[in-house]
């Protein structure tokens, strides 16, 4: 076993937490920093070795022994034993947001608000890290139990009393599953993912790197976003109000906005919605033999086939076709206006606007 000893201390670990609580973090952002941490060969290194042995597997760990101790007092040891130390130059640059915390925002705290600001933040972490200890023991045996078999692009994982079980425990579970396949969920991913499931219904939610997760038959899905080719079979995801989603099948991203009525230019007038009209859930997804629509300006609804047919829209693109129902209603349809009845009234403050823009590549 190798150790490594290295000499954070108390406050870094209060800086630390006063980070990662101002940029949004959950009991495992809050937990700190790890007195000690486990590492494997592709992230310690013991310099170089030619031998045999140097070149297997190895294992070791990080210490860290004075996350306990202050800095203060750390000093005042090493000036009483005569002890000299370096400071980093770097320490004092304030456009480095850690220093703007430990010569700035925690010394204010400490005056106007709490002298023992730092050791509080600092026993913060100590409390998360036994909540993640007890956490993770209790979401991998769940996950171990309920977890589907391995199949060629991805991975089933059961949902049978998903639902029944506690808030806390159903986000855990979801962001679990995610990270068996190095998917790191930020919190409205978790969010729209726990909505799916408790639709009931098939349905899909677009997720970094490619990604994409589905609920299907009792089981969430992982696996790799299909590539158009492949996408004829359907697709259907979430859309907030307000909110936007990514759709890889179109290449585009929805957005639903909120707009002041009192300023028309700010979106195509086709693209707007009475607030009040459509409350519920939104789904974007491609057209379905049979669906139909009422644009504004046309005499009565029609099916969406014989729209497109009219715009010359054929092949995959065709297939593709997006659509925004509530329930069962389609309330918009790429390329025609929304239906009159659903569109605001001069009256209406604040009504809604849906885009569809390009989805960045890069």
């Amino acid at each position: 076993m190798n150790r490594v000893a290295t000499a954070h201390t108390l406050d870094d670990q209060a800086e630390t937490v006063l980070l990662r609580v101002a940029r949004g973090a959950g009991t495992r952002g809050l937990a700190g920093i790890y007195p000690q941490l486990s590492v494997s060969s592709s992230q310690f290194s013991v310099g170089r070795q030619s031998s045999v042995e140097g070149r297997q597997q190895l294992c070791g760990s990080i210490v860290r022994p004075l996350l306990g101790v202050s800095r203060k007092e750390l000093e005042a040891y090493l000036f009483a034993e005569g002890q000299r130390w370096r400071e980093d130059s770097s320490n004092r640059d304030l456009r480095h947001a850690r220093n703007r915390v430990r010569h700035g925002i925690l010394p204010r705290l400490e005056r106007n608000l709490n002298p023992a600001v730092r050791e509080n933040l600092a026993e913060t972490a100590e409390i998360a890290r036994a909540e993640e200890e007890y956490w993770n023991a209790e979401v991998g045996r769940i996950l171990q139990a309920s977890a589907g078999h391995r199949r060629d692009a991805g991975a089933a994982v059961g949902l049978e009393n998903f639902v029944a079980l506690p808030l806390a425990l159903q986000r855990r579970l979801v962001r679990a599953a995610a990270e068996t396949f190095g998917l790191r969920l930020e919190f409205w991913h978790v969010e729209e993912i726990l909505e799916l499931i408790s639709n009931g219904c098939p349905g899909k939610a677009a997720l970094p790197d490619g990604w994409m997760v589905s609920t299907d038959k009792g089981e969430l899905k992982f696996e790799p976003a299909p590539q158009i080719s492949e996408s004829i079979r359907g697709y259907q995801y979430l859309l907030r109000v307000p909110g936007k989603v990514p759709v890889p099948e179109t290449g585009t991203l929805f957005e639903v906005v909120l707009i002041s009525a009192e300023k028309p230019e700010a979106c195509n007038a086709e693209n707007l919605l009475d607030l009040g009209a459509i409350t519920g859930k939104l789904m974007v997804r491609n057209w379905h033999a049979g669906d139909r629509f009422w644009p504004a300006h046309t005499k009565g609804p029609k099916k969406v086939k014989e729209l497109l047919q009219e715009k010359h829209v054929t092949g995959e693109e065709r297939k593709l076709w997006p659509v925004i129902v509530r329930g069962n209603e389609i309330v918009w349809v790429r390329g025609f206006p929304t239906p009159a009845r659903l569109q605001p009234s001069q009256a209406i403050k604040n009504v809604v606007a849906i885009r569809e823009v390009p989805l960045r590549t890069s």
